[in-house]
C-alpha cells in the first residue's frame, strides 16, 4: 500500500513538472547553461523589426557541418532548432554589407570588437580554425559573446537571420 501511494506521488509530480516545463517552452522561456551569457532563466521576446547592432537575440544556427562537429565537442546543445541543435544566444555585431576581418581580434568595419580574442585551441586543446573574414552578405547577421571561450561567428562566420526566434531577456539569472 505504502509503495503504492508513493509510486502515485512520484508519477504524479514528475507529470506535473513536465507540464510546468512545458508550458515554459511554449511561453518563450528557456534555461541557459552555457557561460557565454548570465545562466539562469530567460525568455525569448518577440522582434518585430529587423535586428540591429547591439541586439542580445536567440538564433537557431543552421544545420551543416560546423554545427555537427560543434555538437559533438560540447559547443552547441541539442534542441528544437534544424539539425536538433540547441538555439544560441548571442549579440549581433555587424549586419549585412558590414565588413569584418579576423586576425588575433575581430574587427567591424576596422574597429576593434572587444572582448574578441581568436584563440587558436579550444580549452580541450583541439584546433579551431577562425572564419576568413569578408562582408556580412544580406540576409545574414554576425554573432558574438564576450565570453572568451564562446563558440560565435568569429568561428562559424554570419548566420542566417531568419534562425532568430527573438530578443533573449533575462528573467532569473545570475553570474558564474
Amino acid at each position: 500500500m505504502r509503495r503504492t501511494r508513493a509510486l502515485t506521488i512520484l508519477i504524479v509530480g514528475a507529470s506535473g513538472l513536465a507540464g510546468i516545463a512545458a508550458i515554459g517552452w511554449l511561453g518563450g522561456y528557456r534555461i541557459n547553461h552555457t557561460p557565454s551569457y548570465a545562466l539562469g532563466l530567460w525568455r525569448i521576446e518577440a522582434l518585430d523589426r529587423t535586428a540591429e547592432v547591439g541586439d542580445l537575440i536567440f538564433i537557431c544556427p543552421p544545420p551543416g557541418l560546423s554545427f555537427a562537429t560543434a555538437r559533438e565537442r560540447g559547443y552547441v546543445g541539442t534542441g528544437l532548432c534544424p539539425g536538433w541543435l540547441s538555439p544560441l544566444i548571442k549579440t549581433v555585431v555587424a549586419l549585412p554589407g558590414q565588413s569584418v576581418e579576423i586576425g588575433s581580434s575581430i574587427e567591424v568595419d576596422g574597429a576593434v570588437l572587444a572582448h574578441s580574442v581568436v584563440r587558436p585551441l579550444d580549452a580541450e586543446g583541439r584546433s579551431l580554425t577562425p572564419y576568413a573574414g569578408g562582408i556580412v552578405p544580406p540576409g545574414h547577421l554576425f554573432i558574438h559573446s564576450e565570453f572568451a571561450g564562446s563558440y560565435d561567428s568569429r568561428y562559424f562566420g554570419p548566420i542566417p537571420a531568419d534562425g532568430i526566434l527573438g530578443l533573449a531577456r533575462p528573467v532569473l539569472t545570475f553570474e558564474p
